[in-house]
């Protein structure tokens, strides 16, 4: 009976599920092809909108890639020698420079983009061209400076620029014999005041006349008169609100350097000059002078330099 009794096979049948068909290996190729695109296209942007000592930096970067000194004993090679493009590194907000160098300290060859010092000429220069600009801008659009605009006579010395209020035959700047100044001379003084505090640089004052002789109480000539008025044009900026500390020296020359050396009584020897001193001027002008400056600084004023070698001494108003 026992051998004739069926044996029973069971099959057992694994069938996939649902989900099997959104899971799987392809996914992960699908990512590796989506990363190696967004790679793909950043070299492609990097390219386009960088410059080639750029490219070769970040080339650099990911050749040797330690960003403190000392840490990368055999640099690679890059465009300007070992570790070339190591020294045009890309500039990018927030970061901090630290250069390569053989020093275990990574703050001890730190570079700082210092500005190298312009040469202190060259600044003088361009600051006292910017000044003789803005004052030639001003005469020509201002109703005070306009009508005296052929008295205000402007130019570049080496000691500095040079402003120059001259009379006019039926225009003087001040009463005759006097050291009194026309209100309309006050009012152009008043005006350059404005614009000599601009710079920092500090000023001289020259008295000038013809050569007309002043008679008039003894002992009181064009040489008091040529101090008195330049003193008097002090006064004036001052007033019009220049600091008095600007002023280094206060100078009176009468007839010694006349402007117009073939008629020495035109009128336009009669004249106040404003030297806007240099650098180089005003130290020579402090040099060895003490409180009161005097003709030990005769080069800081080019009125005073053309005096040298007269028989007379200029005199230094009060």
């Amino acid at each position: 009976m026992a051998e004739n009794k069926p044996t029973v096979i069971v099959r057992r049948v694994k069938k996939g599920g649902h989900a099997a068909h959104h899971g799987g290996s392809w996914k992960v190729a699908y990512a590796d092809f989506v990363t190696a695109m967004m790679a793909f296209f950043l070299v492609l942007w990097l390219m386009a909108s960088t410059s080639k000592p750029e490219r070769a930096a970040i080339s650099e970067y990911f050749r040797n890639p330690s960003p403190l000194a000392g840490q990368s004993p055999t640099p690679a090679p890059g465009m300007a020698g070992p570790g070339g493009a190591s020294t045009s590194m890309i500039k990018l907000g927030g970061a901090t420079d630290v250069s390569r160098g053989n020093s275990n300290d990574p703050f001890q060859n730190q570079k700082e983009a210092v500005p190298q010092p312009v040469d202190q000429q060259q600044r003088d220069k361009q600051q006292l061209e910017a000044l003789m600009k803005e004052l030639q801008e001003a005469i020509s659009r201002s109703q005070a400076l306009e009508p005296f605009k052929d008295q205000l006579l402007l130019d570049l010395t080496p000691e500095g620029l040079r402003i120059q209020i001259v009379d006019k035959q039926n225009r003087p700047m001040f009463d005759l014999g006097s050291a009194t100044l026309k209100p309309y001379t006050q009012q152009i003084l008043h005006e350059l005041s404005e614009y000599l505090n601009h710079v920092p640089n500090r000023i001289s004052l020259t008295g000038h006349t013809d050569i007309t002789a002043y008679s008039a109480a003894r002992g009181y000539g064009n040489w008091e008169l040529s101090a008195d008025r330049a003193n008097a044009a002090r006064r004036a900026l001052v007033d019009g609100g220049m600091e008095d500390s600007k002023i280094t020296r206060v100078v009176g020359l009468s007839s010694s350097v006349l402007f117009d050396k073939t008629d020495p009584q035109n009128p336009i020897n009669r004249r106040i000059s404003i030297v806007v001193m240099t650098k180089a001027a005003e130290e020579a002008a402090l040099a060895g002078a003490g409180p009161q400056v005097g003709l030990s600084a005769a080069v800081a004023d080019p009125d005073v330099q053309a005096a040298q070698g007269e028989a007379a001494t200029p005199a230094v108003a009060p």
